[in-house]
């Protein structure tokens, strides 16, 4: 029995047609790991962050924080109408000013940062 008989047996078939040339698979894996991170992306991008604009933060001792009441004043480390920071995820991906839209608030980005999303994973 020749090597061919013996493949055949295995329950192997030969393939007469002629290989497809290496730059083919190559552009056909790209393609095809193209679609599959698509796919990925649009499931991911369904997926809830949260989006905080910061005013300002400042620490201060807790003996302060347990003397406030309802008339006290703390004083914060930004300047009035410096631009506020968007954090996602408490990670900063730019600054934004506080609009008003349609009677509620909203914000305008000034800058936004979207090389730095890939900060977002743990």
């Amino acid at each position: 029995m020749s090597k061919q008989e013996d493949i055949l047996e295995q329950g192997f078939e030969l393939n007469d047609t002629p290989a497809v040339p290496a730059t083919a698979n190559a552009e056909s894996l790209v393609t095809r790991l193209e679609d599959r991170f698509s796919e990925s992306m649009t499931l991911l991008k369904r997926i809830p962050v949260t989006l905080t604009l910061e005013v300002s933060s400042v620490e201060i001792m807790l003996s302060d924080l347990l003397n406030i009441d309802d008339d006290t004043v703390i004083e914060m480390d930004k300047l009035a109408r410096e631009p506020l920071d968007i954090k996602v995820n408490n990670i900063l991906l730019g600054k934004a000013e506080v609009v008003v839209v349609n009677e509620k608030y909203g914000l305008r980005v000034l800058e936004f940062n979207a090389h730095d999303i890939n900060d977002l994973a743990p």
